[in-house]
């Protein structure tokens, strides 16, 4: 679904944080569990330029999910196979969802800031939408990471309860199952199924976040 121009504007640095963090996790967790790969290739940073993938740029800018230049790994390092690519493709999803909910609290408490000293109601508002942009583009590029298609993240982690001939199977073909996701994702397929994980987790967040800074405002 097509965005409004102020929402894509603001969609900008919250698609650079949000795609190069998660990428920077995926690779972090890899490493930490002994491949040296994204080290050598260069991934272990917060450079966006080292992460961004062109078209799943711009369709995270435009629509609210898309997909970074993917880590390669080299999962021969790991003592388990199957267990190390679940834990790595996990690191991805999880570090959108703590930067939405971070981001959300940030901005709660720094409109509750802002106002109790007088800042103008304009630009309390412009903090509020910016986190509300920044905590629901990782919230979508987490559920779309989780859905259970190869070469996304959920399949990774799926992949732990599947039999392992089948799995390593699906994997060698997981580049051209690529250009159908693509084209799924083009088409809105997964609108719906993303827009309602967002729905829910965003309302936890909330929840959580009113929560916490009700104890101090």
């Amino acid at each position: 679904m097509l965005r409004d121009i102020t929402t894509i504007v603001l969609n900008v640095p919250a698609a650079l944080i949000a795609l190069s963090v998660h990428e920077f996790a995926h690779g972090y967790v890899s490493s930490k569990l002994g491949d040296p790969t994204p080290r050598a290739q260069g991934r272990l940073t917060l450079n966006p330029m080292a992460h961004l993938d062109p078209i799943g740029t711009l369709l995270m800018i435009f629509t609210g999910f898309g997909w970074a230049k993917p880590v390669q790994i080299n999962p021969m390092y790991y003592k388990d196979r199957t267990k190390g690519m679940a834990l790595t493709a996990a690191a991805g999803p999880v570090s959108n969802f703590i930067m939405a909910f971070i981001g959300m609290l940030i901005g709660v408490i720094l409109a509750c800031i802002l106002s109790s000293a007088g800042v103008s109601g304009s630009v309390v508002s412009w903090i509020l939408t910016f986190t509300s942009v920044f905590t629901q583009l990782n919230l979508c590029f987490m559920v779309f990471n989780l859905i259970p298609f190869p070469p996304l993240d959920g399949f990774k982690i799926f992949g732990m309860f599947m039999p392992r001939n089948v799995y390593y199977k699906i994997l060698q073909y997981e580049h051209y199952i690529m250009y159908a996701l693509m084209l799924l994702c083009l088409l809105g397929v997964f609108s719906s199924i993303i827009g309602t994980g967002v729905s829910f987790v965003y309302r936890l967040i909330y929840g959580a976040v009113m929560n916490i800074v009700g104890l101090f405002f």
